[in-house]
């Protein structure tokens, strides 16, 4: 593993465990700073350790390794952010959650719009006047 490389799988581990600095992070993976400070030393993470934080926090090996893809842990993030939305939305009358609906809804449909737009600029292969 490069150092570079190295140093992208520790940024991914970081973000895994909201952690800011080595110290953080070795706490947060139960591990000692001495371990740490050795993987950097060597250009190397144990590969079955990759494996056990992959499992622990539910992300693609892929994405921890070679930061290809998505973090699975992210669809963990908008799962309890989504439980709270709509936990809050139960609270609101029929007639406010109708108006909500309708608002997404009009953001989905500009969404789109754009998006149309974006790949008909690029078909046309000329530029607006």
């Amino acid at each position: 593993m490069s150092t570079h490389a190295l140093a992208a799988v520790m940024e991914r581990l970081k973000q895994l465990t909201g952690t800011h600095t080595d110290a953080e992070l070795s706490r947060a993976l139960s591990i000692s700073p001495q371990t740490l400070s050795s993987w950097k030393v060597r250009n190397s993470v144990p590969y079955s350790f990759c494996v056990e934080i992959a499992v622990h926090y539910a992300c693609s090996l892929d994405w921890l390794l070679l930061g290809k893809g998505q973090a699975a842990f992210f669809a963990q993030e908008n799962a309890e952010w989504e439980s709270d939305l709509l936990g809050r939305l139960r609270t609101l009358s029929p007639t406010d959650r109708q108006a909500i609906l309708l608002v997404i809804k009009d953001k989905q449909r500009i969404q789109l719009l754009e998006q149309r737009l974006t790949e008909l600029s690029k078909g046309s292969g000329s530029s607006a006047p």
